[in-house]
């Protein structure tokens, strides 16, 4: 880890082996971003983008495994939900109370 200083310009300078190893030359483009904790983060964009994406979801699961997936989480929630709602124990005190009057 190497410590910059930024300019008056806002300028950061990238020290030359960091540029090598992220395969940075003049006039490629890098994303900015800023994470949860409030450090700047700096990503090599690919020439390519789509070159560099081929390949990246092989061996994950296929898009109806994760809508089947989701859905079945979903109808647990919604279960779970439901029987909060309905109190068997509840409902019998309910039903005994009013069959009393």
């Amino acid at each position: 880890m190497q410590v910059v200083k930024m300019s008056a310009k806002s300028q950061v300078v990238i020290p030359v082996e960091l540029r090598k190893k992220a395969g940075l030359r003049p006039g490629s483009e890098v994303l900015v971003a800023l994470d949860r904790e409030g450090r700047v983060i700096l990503e090599a964009v690919p020439e390519d983008p789509i070159e560099a994406a081929c390949g990246m979801l092989k061996g994950g699961p296929s898009a109806q495994e994760v809508k089947d997936r989701n859905r079945r989480e979903e109808d647990a929630f919604q279960a779970k939900k439901l029987a909060r709602l309905i109190r068997p124990h509840r409902v019998l005190q309910a039903r005994t109370r009013i069959r009393k009057s």
